[in-house]
């Protein structure tokens, strides 16, 4: 029974340790726009580790940046590179307070409109991805 234990352990702590080495290898969103910015531009470009150092890590938020890579990796690779293309057209920036930011935004490629909350915890910006989905604040 031990050595399960031990290696239940050490699953879990390399993952954790993986996760904070992925958010070091960026820098820091100084503010809401530029963790949205961020954020949407490497869900553009597929780079999904990118983009999880900018998101608000809970279960939720994970599972739904999963099914988006799983998405991505489903698109040709003509459509890819149109979404790599895209820019990012803002549409209005709401700050509903000092910690809570809704982006609207689309991209020139699928010009589909979309939302994206961004939060401020501990002095940091956060993408809370599960809001795009459900719009609760």
């Amino acid at each position: 029974m031990k050595p399960i234990k031990y290696i239940l352990f050490s699953t879990v702590f390399f993952l954790v340790l993986s996760c904070a080495q992925n958010k070091q290898n960026f820098p820091p969103a100084e503010n809401a726009l530029d963790a949205g910015r961020e954020f949407i531009d490497a869900c553009l470009k597929g780079d999904f580790k990118k983009a999880q150092a900018y998101m608000l890590d809970d279960d939720t938020n994970l599972q739904l940046l999963d099914k988006l890579q799983l998405d991505w990796r489903a698109k040709s690779s003509s459509e890819k590179n149109k979404f790599k293309a895209a820019s990012i057209n803002i549409a209005g920036v709401e700050e509903i307070n000092d910690s809570t930011t809704v982006i609207n935004y689309s991209n020139s490629y699928d010009n589909i409109a979309r939302k994206v909350k961004v939060l401020n915890r501990d002095k940091e910006w956060w993408v809370d991805f599960k809001y795009t989905f459900n719009g609760n604040l």
